[in-house]
């Protein structure tokens, strides 16, 4: 049985970091590209960063580039998205989500975990 779990989420000034992690189990990280989506209330979904299979190139959304920073641990199957810089509008519920394909085809993803809880807030 396949299982995401995210962790690291919280409460953070404007301007301060947090990251956040997602940890496999069932699936080894390193064969699947892994994606991390956003959603606020009342907003659609929106993809922040993926993180390819094998080489693990990267790519991220425009209103993150430069600020957040994702990588992959292959020993811990894990990945993390470091975010800086934060900003009121980063805040929302923070998900990960798996495909044993490439992140061009994330929308269509096998797995997804429960997601953790982001507020960027003074």
């Amino acid at each position: 049985q396949v299982h995401l779990v995210e962790s690291g989420g919280g409460l953070v000034q404007p301007g301060g970091s947090l990251r956040v992690s997602c940890t496999a189990s069932g699936i080894t990280l390193e064969t699947y590209a892994t994606a991390w989506f956003r959603q606020a209330p009342g907003k659609e979904r929106e993809w922040v960063s993926c993180i390819e299979r094998g080489g693990g190139s990267t790519s991220y959304a425009d209103s993150v580039k430069g600020r957040f920073t994702l990588s992959r641990d292959n020993v811990k199957n894990t990945v993390y998205l470091q975010m800086d810089s934060l900003k009121p509008e980063d805040t929302a519920t923070y998900y990960c989500v798996t495909e044993r394909r490439d992140c061009q085809y994330m929308d269509d993803y096998d797995y997804r975990g429960q997601g953790t809880q982001v507020t960027v807030s003074s």
